[in-house]
C-alpha cells in the first residue's frame, strides 16, 4: 500500500477517533477529572520544552505546580501527581485499543507475508506443488511464556478487548460507558499471582482467540494448498506457565500437574460449546444417541467429574459418526463434523505443549545429592572430571524416589519427572514432552536430564521426552557445536535421539546473550552457531530444529520476526520456526484475532519463503560476513568497555527504576535468579534489565556498540560496502531495523540532567555520545533522513505513544531524584510508590520494550 494511503488511514482511523475518544476522559469518574484533562496538555508542553532546554525533572514539575495550578503543599502535589499517572494509563489503554481496532484497516489481508500473498506467489511462479511439499514437513511451533512483561490485569484487558469491538463500530455510548468502567477498574494487582493464576490468565487468550485463529489457519492450508488433504498440524502451541521452574522457587510438580489439568478443561471447554452446533445439525435417527455419548464425556471430563477421555477414543467416536453420516445421511452438514474433527487433531487433549524447564546447576545439585545418598564417591560431584560425570550419567542404575530425600527442591525434581508420564497419560504425549535446560554448559547438561529419567525408573524406550539445551551465553554459544558433537556420539544419548527419531531440538537465547555481549555481537553469535549447528547435525544425521527465545524488544531478539526468520539463508536448518512470546507481545501481536492471524500466518510463511522462492539477499557472501564479523568484535568490545565499566551496574540499580520491578506484583517469579544482597549483573533476569534502560529511555541494549562499529568500517573508507551490506543482505537490514526500532523510543534529554551528576556524569555521556553516532551512521547507510522513515505505520505509532507518556516519563524521573533528595522515610516510602506505578503505563505505551 502507497505510504500517502498509510498515512492517510492511521490519521482517519487511529489519530482522529482517538482525538475524539479522548475527549470522554472529562467525565471518567474520578475526583477532579475534569482539571486533570485540561492539565495534561500543560504538562506535556511544558515537560517537552524543558527537556528539550536541559532542565532537571524536578524543575519541569515544580514549574508545572507554579504556572498551571494553586496548589502548594506536599500532600496536594502528591496527590495530583498519582491522579495525572491514573490518567495517562488510560490513556494508554484507549490508544491501544484504537490502534487495534484499526488493524485490519492498516494490514490488508493479502499483505506480504500472509497465506493469500504466498498463494499468489505460488500461483505466479507456478510453485504450488514446491509450497506444498515444504508444508508437509515444516511446522511452526508458538511458546508462550511466564515471563511477567504483561502490565495490564486480566480486568484492563478484558476492556480493551471490548472497547475495540465498539471503536470498530463508532459506538459512541458504549465506549463512553467501557471508559467509565476503566475509570474505576485497578490498573495494577494487589497481590502477586500465583503460577497456576499466570497460566490462566494466557488460557484466556487459547480459548477465546487462538482456538478459533489456528484452526482457520489449518482449514486455508488443508483446503487451498493441499486441496481438501487431511494434514498434520501446521502450527503448535507451546506453554512454560506451569512448567517452567527456573529461578521461580513458586513453580512445583504439583503446579505442573494443575496446569496440565487446566489445559485440558479448557481445551474441553471449546470442544463442549463447539459440539452444539454438530447437535443442532445432526438431528438424524442413529446419530444422535452417538452424539449424546460423546457430548456426556466431554462434559463430565471438562469439569474434572471423571478423567476417562483419551484423545484416541474421541477421535474413534467421531469416527463412528462420520460413518453413520456417510452410510445413512448422505453425508449431510459433513463438512461441519469434519471440521470439528480436524480440531481435536490439531488441539488434543492438551491444548498446548507444557514444556518443563529448569536451570543446568539445580541439576548438579540434584546430583550431588544422589552422591551423598548412594555413596558413589567421597568426591563431591562439582569436583568430578566430565568423563568421570559422563561414565556416572549413562552407566549408572540406581533408582531414585523422591522421599529417599530431604531437600525440597531434590525432591521435587523426581516428582516432576514421574508428573510427565502421569499427563501425558492422561492429556496425551504431546501434553507435556519438552525438557529445557536453561544455561547449558556441557553435555553432561543434557546428559543429567537423561539420567534422572532412567533413576526414576524410565527405560529408554519409555522416556518419549525431548531434552533440549539452552545456549544463552557468549561462552555457551561459541561452545554449543563441541556440545552437541559429542552428544550425537554418545551411546546413550543416542539411543534416545532415536526413539524420538532423530530430531534434536536446540533452545537459543537472545536475551542473556545480548545482556552478556551485546546487540551485535549477541546476534550474530547466535546466528554463527546455528550455521554451525547446523552443520554438525547434518554430518550426524540428526535432523536439528532451532528453539529461539526471543522477547518482545530488539534487545531481547523481538522486533521483525517475520523477516528475521525469512533472512536466514540457506545455511541455517529451517525444519521448524519455534519461538516464545511473552507478556505484553502476547497481548499487542497475538491479542485479537486478526492481529493473532496475521502473525501467526507471517511465521509459517517466512519458512516457506526461504525454502521455496529464496530471497538471494538471505544469501550471505563471504566478503559480506567478513563485514559483519568485523562489526561484532568491534561492537562487542565497545558493549563489553561499558559493561566492565565500574558504574554499570550501581548505575542502574541507584537511577533507574530498576529495583522497582519487583515490586509491581505482575509476575510469580523474583526478578533476579540470586537472593544475595549484592545486586550482580549475571544474576539480574533480562526481563528488567532491559526494561530498566527502557525506563530510562536510553534502550542501551538496543543499538550499543553498533555506532563505534560502524564508524571505524566508515572512517577506514568503507562505506560504500556497508551501504551495499545494508541493501544487499537481509540479515544485516533486520539487524540494523530492529535497532532503529529501540532507539526511536530512546529520549535522552529525558536524563539529560545527569550529566551533571558528579558520580555518574561521564558514564552518561559515554552513553549518550555512543547514542549519537548509532543515530548518524544508520540513517547515513540506509539513506533515511529520520529512524523508521519507511516504516510508516511503525514509527507513527512510536511517535503518538510516546508523546502520551512524556508525562509520564517526568513524573517518574522526578519521584526518582525526590527520593534521592529526602530524608523523610514516610515521604520516600511515597515517591517510591509513584515510581512503582508509573512503570505501568510506560511499559504499556511501548508494548515491546520489556
Amino acid at each position: 500500500m502507497p505510504t500517502q494511503n498509510l498515512e492517510a488511514i492511521f490519521t482517519q482511523e487511529v489519530h482522529n477517533k482517538y482525538l475524539v475518544f479522548n475527549t470522554l476522559f472529562s467525565r471518567l469518574p474520578y475526583d477532579k477529572m475534569a482539571k486533570i484533562g485540561s492539565l495534561m496538555p500543560f504538562l506535556y508542553d511544558n515537560a517537552k520544552q524543558g527537556f528539550d532546554e536541559g532542565k532537571t525533572p524536578k524543575e519541569i514539575i515544580d514549574a508545572f505546580f507554579e504556572k498551571f495550578t494553586v496548589i502548594s503543599t506536599e500532600k496536594e502535589k502528591i496527590d495530583l501527581l498519582f491522579r495525572l499517572i491514573s490518567y495517562v494509563e488510560r490513556q494508554v489503554v484507549l490508544f491501544d485499543s484504537v490502534e487495534d481496532a484499526a488493524f485490519e484497516k492498516l494490514t490488508p489481508q493479502d499483505s506480504p507475508g500472509t497465506l493469500k500473498a504466498i498463494l499468489a506467489l505460488a500461483r505466479q511462479y507456478d510453485k504450488k506443488e514446491e509450497v506444498r511439499e515444504k508444508l508437509r514437513n515444516f511446522k511452526v511451533r508458538v511458546v508462550f511464556t511466564a515471563h511477567p512483561t504483561q502490565f495490564y490485569p486480566n480486568s484492563v484487558l478484558r476492556i480493551i478487548q471490548d472497547l475495540e469491538q465498539y471503536i470498530l463500530v463508532n459506538d459512541i455510548n458504549a465506549i463512553d460507558q467501557l471508559l467509565q468502567q476503566l475509570g474505576k477498574t485497578p490498573f495494577f494487582n494487589s497481590e502477586q499471582p500465583t503460577p497456576v493464576q499466570e497460566a490462566q490468565s494466557i488460557i484466556f487468550y487459547l480459548r477465546h482467540v487462538y482456538y478459533e485463529v489456528l484452526s482457520q489457519i489449518q482449514e486455508v492450508v488443508s483446503q487451498e494448498i493441499f486441496e481438501g488433504e487431511d494434514i498434520s498440524p501446521v502450527i503448535e502451541l507451546g506453554f512454560w506457565p506451569g512448567g517452567d521452574r527456573d529461578g521461580n522457587p513458586f513453580v512445583t510438580a504439583d503446579i505442573t500437574r494443575k496446569v496440565a489439568q487446566e489445559l485440558r478443561s479448557n481445551i474441553l471447554k471449546c470442544y463442549y460449546n463447539h459440539f452444539k452446533s454438530i447437535r443442532r445439525r445432526f438431528t438424524f435417527k442413529g446419530v444422535i444417541p452417538l452424539l449424546d455419548k460423546i457430548n456426556n464425556k466431554i462434559y463430565t471430563n471438562m469439569f474434572g467429574l471423571n478423567n476417562d477421555l483419551s484423545y484416541n477414543a474421541l477421535i474413534s467416536r467421531l469416527e463412528e459418526v462420520r460413518e453413520v453420516m456417510v452410510t445413512q445421511h448422505s453425508s449431510m452438514f459433513l463438512d461441519e463434523l469434519d471440521r470439528f474433527i480436524r480440531r481435536v487433531k490439531l488441539f488434543g487433549l492438551h491444548f498446548a505443549t507444557l514444556d518443563i524447564r529448569q536451570d543446568s546447576s539445580i541439576h548438579e545439585k540434584v546430583m550431588q545429592a544422589v552422591n551423598e545418598k548412594f555413596k558413589v564417591s567421597p568426591v563431591p560431584y562439582s569436583e568430578w572430571t566430565h568423563d568421570q560425570k559422563v561414565e556416572f550419567l549413562t552407566t549408572s542404575t540406581i533408582e531414585v524416589w523422591e522421599d529417599d530425600f530431604t531437600d525440597p527442591l531434590v525432591k521435587d525434581t523426581f516428582k516432576t519427572i514421574r508428573v510427565i508420564k502421569e499427563i501425558q497419560a492422561h492429556n496425551g504425549e504431546n501434553a507435556c514432552n519438552r525438557y529445557i535446560i536453561s544455561n547449558s554448559t556441557s553435555a553432561c547438561s543434557v546428559l543429567e536430564v537423561l539420567a534422572l529419567f532412567k533413576f526414576c525408573g524410565y527405560r529408554d524406550a519409555d522416556i518419549s521426552v525431548d531434552i533440549i539445551p539452552l545456549f544463552e551465553t557468549i561462552e555457551g554459544l561459541d561452545s554449543a557445536k563441541e556440545t552437541m558433537e559429542e552428544l550425537y556420539n554418545n551411546l546413550a544419548y543416542r539411543r534416545h535421539l532415536n526413539i524420538r527419531r532423530n530430531t534434536q531440538t536446540i533452545m537459543l537465547g537472545f536475551s542473556d546473550g545480548t545482556k552478556d555481549g551485546g546487540y551485535i555481537k549477541a546476534n550474530w553469535e547466535i546466528f554463527r552457531a546455528k550455521e554451525r549447528l547446523s552443520a554438525v547435525s547434518k554430518e550426524n544425521e540428526v535432523s536439528v530444529i532451532f528453539f529461539d527465545g526471543r522477547g518482545g524488544p530488539p534487545a531481547r531478539g523481538g522486533g521483525k520476526t517475520h523477516q528475521f526468520y525469512a533472512s536466514q539463508g540457506p545455511t541455517i536448518a529451517n525444519n521448524q520456526i519455534q519461538v516464545t512470546i511473552q507478556g505484553q507481545t502476547i497481548t499487542s501481536m497475538y491479542g485479537s484475532r486478526p492481529q493473532a492471524r496475521f502473525n501467526f500466518e507471517q511465521l509459517l510463511t517466512a519458512g516457506v519463503l526461504n525454502d521455496v522462492f529464496g530471497d538471494q539477499r538471505a544469501n550471505i557472501s563471504e566478503k559480506d560476513r567478513a563485514l559483519i564479523e568485523e562489526m561484532a568484535e568491534i561492537g562487542g568490545k565497545k558493549y563489553l568497555e561499558l559493561k566492565n565499566h565500574k558504574l554499570f551496574v550501581p548505575y542502574l540499580e541507584n537511577k533507574s527504576p530498576l529495583k522497582y520491578y519487583g515490586q509491581t506484583n505482575i509476575g510469580s517469579r523474583p526478578s533476579k535468579r540470586s537472593t544475595g544482597g549484592k545486586l550482580k549483573l549475571s544474576d539480574l533476569r533480562a526481563i528488567p534489565f532491559v526494561g530498566a534502560w527502557s525506563q530510562l529511555k536510553q534502550n542501551i541494549p538496543g543499538f550499543y556498540g553498533l555506532g563505534t562499529a560502524m564508524e571505524k568500517i566508515i572512517q577506514s573508507g568503507r562505506e560504500k560496502e556497508l551501504r551495499e551490506l545494508y541493501n544487499g543482505s537481509l540479515y544485516f537490514k533486520t539487524l540494523i531495523q530492529n535497532s532503529m526500532m529501540a532507539m526511536s523510543k530512546t529520549y535522552f534529554p529525558l536524563t539529560s540532567y545527569m550529566k551533571e551528576d558528579k558520580e555518574y556524569g561521564e558514564l552518561w555521556k559515554i552513553m549518550y555520545e555512543e547514542y549519537e553516532k548509532s543515530v548518524k551512521y544508520m540513517l547515513a547507510i540506509s539513506d533515511q533522513k529520520t529512524l523508521m522513515e519507511t516504516e510508516v505505520v511503525g514509527s507513527l505509532s512510536v511517535n503518538y505513544r510516546e508523546q502520551i507518556v512524556l508525562p509520564l516519563l517526568a513524573i517518574q524521573q522526578y519521584a526518582l531524584q525526590k527520593i534521592e533528595e529526602t530524608t523523610d522515610e514516610e515521604l520516600k516510602k511515597v515517591y517510591q510508590k509513584m515510581v512503582t506505578r508509573s512503570l505501568f503505563g510506560n511499559i504499556n505505551a511501548s508494548r515491546n520494550s520489556a
